[in-house]
């Protein structure tokens, strides 16, 4: 499937770019999420033999419950986190079974990377309502930690996921390996900062808000971010053209309008580039393109907020 997604669910809005997974009318709680999603199954550590029967030491395959399917060979250190384990720990980190309500969730790559995505209370940014996410990510194959952060970006695929784990201003991991359950404890203690993040995010809106941006400072930033230069070939010189193009369009969107001339609203007109252009930069001639030169998603956002940093600065 494209997007790397096996299975998905999300609640509510219209249908992901990749047009993938089940809707449902309302975010569920856990238990029905973890159906939803297609996240009901288990995985087992099964010993592994070559073809002459001698037992490997010291390794074990990571075993899919549902189908059989070897998600990835691991240490005898290495301990399973089950899907069960990563919406437990969500629902204990934001307030109990029932109370918490799942967006999105689903697998990926064949069950070899899992995620889900919490709805937190909505709160007001600089007179806009945010909505707030916590999103928990894990991966069954051995080639990376648990990972659970505080992100605005709403989870519907392992780009985005990416963009908010790499993104994220307040984010905790740990390998699969020791206690695990001391270290989600103690990841719960780290990440019960729900209130303090979006303070922190509501100072640097105002000040992003209250910060004038001339048309002509937007034109230099994107001459900076997707530059057209000699040496370039056509097709990356049309790529940057439309890139700053595609931007511009976000940058006049109704619900951005109003910020028009500062540099939160620069910033938010990135922010709705980079979520609403992702099946283009994700197509084969990517590395082709003037933006794989430049960037992936995430670090669009943190040169943007850079550039409008230095809008001013003498």
């Amino acid at each position: 499937m494209s997007a790397n997604v096996e299975s998905m669910f999300y609640a509510g809005r219209e249908k992901p770019w990749h047009g993938l997974g089940t809707q449902v009318e309302e975010a569920p709680t856990s238990a029905d999420a973890l159906r939803l999603a297609g996240l009901d199954w288990t995985v087992q550590r099964k010993p592994i033999q070559v073809c002459g029967g001698r037992k490997v030491d010291n390794f074990f395959a990571n075993v899919r419950s549902s189908d059989g399917a070897v998600l990835g060979v691991v240490s005898d250190r290495y301990q399973v986190v089950q899907n069960a384990e990563a919406f437990a720990f969500t629902d204990a980190l934001i307030g109990g079974e029932g109370q918490v309500h799942y967006e999105t969730a689903g697998s990926l790559m064949g069950g070899r990377k899992i995620w889900l995505l919490a709805k937190l209370p909505d709160t007001e940014i600089v007179g806009d309502k945010t909505e707030p996410y916590l999103c928990f990510s894990n991966t069954h194959d051995g080639s990376g930690a648990i990972r659970v952060c505080m992100t605005p970006i709403r989870v519907v695929c392992n780009n985005t996921l990416n963009i908010a784990l790499n993104g994220a201003k307040r984010a905790w991991s740990v390998r699969h390996t020791g206690d695990i359950q001391a270290k989600l404890q103690e990841a719960r203690m780290c990440l019960d900062m729900a209130n303090k993040y979006m303070d922190k995010l509501a100072v640097y809106a105002d000040q992003m808000v209250n910060k004038t941006v001339t048309d002509e400072q937007i034109a230099k930033i994107l001459d900076e971010m997707f530059p057209a230069t000699e040496d370039m070939s056509e097709r990356e010189k049309r790529n940057a053209t439309k890139a700053r193009e595609e931007y511009m369009i976000c940058y006049f969107a109704p619900d951005i309008l109003k910020f028009k001339g500062t540099a939160w609203g620069a910033l938010n007109a990135m922010s709705d580039m980079v979520g609403h252009t992702a099946p283009r930069r994700m197509t084969s001639n990517y590395q082709e393109n003037n933006w794989g030169r430049i960037m992936d998603g995430h670090a669009m956002m943190d040169k943007m907020a850079s550039l409008l940093a230095g809008v001013g600065a003498r």
